[in-house]
């Protein structure tokens, strides 16, 4: 579990859904982590529990990210570093102690997972998401790089970029200030992909045989536009 702009998901409802996922029968456990990602300390703090309880990462899923409707020409620069903070350099930081954490228990087909967004891949017009969009444009770099360097250490680790459209989260209502109406609007002009679609992506990645890279999986609504 992770907070990333101060507004943390609430600690029952992971309770609630770890129980749900035991309840049905799924295998393996959910465990529920509260992390600041802003602060590295805790970062690193969550990965040290991990190894204590689990003893370490095989597959780690950079998902979490935002927007602050913060243009170019007038953004606040308070919204422009926490973009920044979690959609970049947090996921480097975890990227680089999952590496590690494989690292040292020879683990030789982990996976990382970036998840991105189309917007790491055009930009639109409007000025709400253009700074979002360049750190977004950054994950598809670090993606690549990230690939590269995996391969020069001689590992058979992956790197993979997930890029989703519009995706129906809370993601906009966050980018609209708690605007309820503004932020409907973005999912009532066509239907939106869901949770699961991504989720589904990321099955698909981790199912791919040993010997296949998949770089970037893109995904839209098949009404979105752009």
């Amino acid at each position: 579990m992770s907070n990333v702009d101060g507004k943390p998901r609430s600690e029952s409802s992971w309770e609630k859904l770890a129980a749900e996922c035991q309840t049905a029968g799924h295998s393996g456990v959910l465990v529920p982590f509260k992390c600041d990602l802003n602060n590295e300390e805790e970062i690193l703090s969550m990965f040290s529990a991990i190894k204590a309880q689990h003893k370490g990462v095989d597959v780690c899923i950079n998902n979490a990210g935002l927007a602050h409707p913060e243009s170019l020409l007038n953004g606040q620069t308070s919204g422009w570093k926490n973009m920044l903070d979690v959609n970049v350099l947090a996921l480097s930081i975890c990227t680089r102690e999952a590496y590690q954490s494989m690292k040292e228990r020879n683990v030789d087909d982990g996976h990382i997972i970036n998840i991105n967004s189309m917007s790491g891949h055009r930009v639109v017009q409007s000025a709400y998401t253009h700074f979002y969009s360049a750190t977004k444009y950054a994950v598809t770099a670090l993606t690549e790089g990230l690939r590269q360097e995996l391969r020069e250490a001689n590992t058979h680790i992956r790197a993979t970029c997930i890029s989703p459209g519009v995706v129906e989260t809370e993601f906009a209502l966050r980018l609209h200030r708690n605007d309820a109406e503004k932020a409907a609007a973005m999912y009532s002009k066509y239907e939106p992909l869901k949770a699961i679609d991504v989720a589904n992506a990321v099955t698909y990645v981790l199912s791919a045989p040993p010997h296949v890279q998949i770089g970037d999986v893109q995904m839209r609504p098949v009404e979105q536009l752009m």
